[in-house]
């Protein structure tokens, strides 16, 4: 027998980067030595002394039971205890803390959670793609405001139509940015909020990268705001301040009406985390290793920064040098669009980069870097790009 999936599945868009992985794993079958650039995963282990906690907590019976449906208090509490350490935010655990397994699954479902169908909410182009999947599950609308470099990669409220802003139940933003490495400023929060209050749209906050930021900087919360709890949330994720992409633990701060509308729906869908990882997860955040930690990993993907950038301006190639993440945002040569370009460097040079267009159309025109290798493979795939004498 054959079972046609849904129509609200048939809906979901394309999965653009499930085909860059189908190009690179080819050329790799090939034999080629592909020095691959377009990944978003990070490189380095999980730091041994979460390792070695979660090896503590999973021989402990108590944590194999069913944990909580909204999480465990005392890793809402450390989440809360965090924020107000690192970023002067309080959070009340209870009504303004909410345990995720990745950030990815707040975001998707936030639609499903607060609006209704023909509801519209904000993305910013270019952005993360699965934004994309939360407003076709959620059979919602969106409109995509463009991040201009002559703006330093923020979207311009002040553009946006009066009768779209009007209309917005949320708005998506994401700093540090993916793709772009651009970082907000406090004076572009500080007009978010006002902008978010005038016009009733919540905001969705992904800090993802939150923990990346170069030259000593460390990178905004959003939360930092006066007035950020009132319109909106944050989402952080363990992914890259921890090298815990595949352990899937996130949480949200913020609004209690955002944060109850989730917990209510992932009452709904899961039953929280495996408590063994929520322990480990508070340990993460609580350890004294923790500040140094993220020190060195940001100074080793400020190391890769560096010589990856010196090398692109020796062979000419322009582009856009990150204040966060771990990503570098470089231009197409003129004349050449951003999957044509991604498809040469990988034929003729065995490099792959992520096309912007993947992105959102105001991606067009670059393609996405990863610093995920070490200095010398960056260097030494600049040089194969500069052989080809695009630039």
């Amino acid at each position: 027998m054959n079972f046609a999936q849904s129509n609200l599945l048939d809906q979901l868009p394309k999965q653009f980067f499930a085909n860059l992985v189908a190009k690179v794993n080819a050329k790799v079958a090939t034999g080629a030595d592909v020095i691959n650039l377009g990944q978003g995963n990070p490189d380095q282990p999980t730091p041994d002394y979460i390792v070695k906690s979660t090896q503590k907590w999973v021989a402990d019976p108590a944590k194999h039971k069913y944990s909580a449906f909204r999480g465990q208090h005392f890793f809402k509490q450390a989440a809360a205890d965090f924020y107000q350490e690192v970023y002067g935010a309080s959070f009340d655990p209870e009504k303004e803390v909410a345990i995720l397994g990745g950030s990815k699954i707040g975001l998707v479902e936030l639609p499903w959670a607060l609006m209704n169908p023909g509801d519209l909410f904000l993305l910013p182009d270019p952005g993360y793609p699965d934004y994309l999947s939360g407003a076709a599950l959620g059979q919602v609308e969106y409109q995509t405001v463009p991040l201009k470099a002559e703006n330093n990669f923020l979207p311009d409220l002040a553009a946006i139509p009066e009768e779209v802003a009007k209309r917005a139940k949320f708005f998506y933003l994401n700093y540090p940015n993916n793709p772009t490495g651009a970082v907000a400023t406090r004076e572009f929060y500080e007009q978010l909020v006002a902008w978010a209050k005038k016009y009733h749209v919540g905001i969705i906050s992904d800090f993802a990268y939150g923990a990346i930021g170069y030259d000593g900087k460390r990178p905004l919360s959003f939360m930092e705001i006066p007035g950020a709890k009132e319109v909106g949330i944050e989402f952080y994720t363990y992914s890259k301040t921890f090298n815990m992409a595949g352990w899937r633990i996130a949480f949200a701060v913020g609004n209690a009406d955002i944060i109850g509308a989730l917990n209510l729906i992932q009452d709904h869908l899961f039953v929280s985390l495996f408590p063994t990882l929520q322990a480990a997860a508070v340990d993460a955040l609580k350890n004294p290793e923790r500040d140094e930690g993220i020190k060195r990993l940001v100074d080793r993907y400020q190391e890769r920064r560096d010589a990856f950038m010196a090398a692109a301006e020796r062979i000419g190639w322009p582009g856009v040098t990150p204040a966060g993440t771990f990503y570098a945002w470089m231009e197409t040569p003129k004349g050449m669009t951003s999957e044509e370009f991604a498809d040469r460097l990988l034929d003729e040079a065995a490099v792959a980069v992520a096309p912007g267009k993947g992105f959102g159309d105001y991606g067009e025109g670059y393609v996405r870097i990863g610093l995920l290798i070490e200095p010398d493979r960056l260097v030494e795939a600049v040089d194969r790009v500069g052989k080809l004498q695009l630039f």
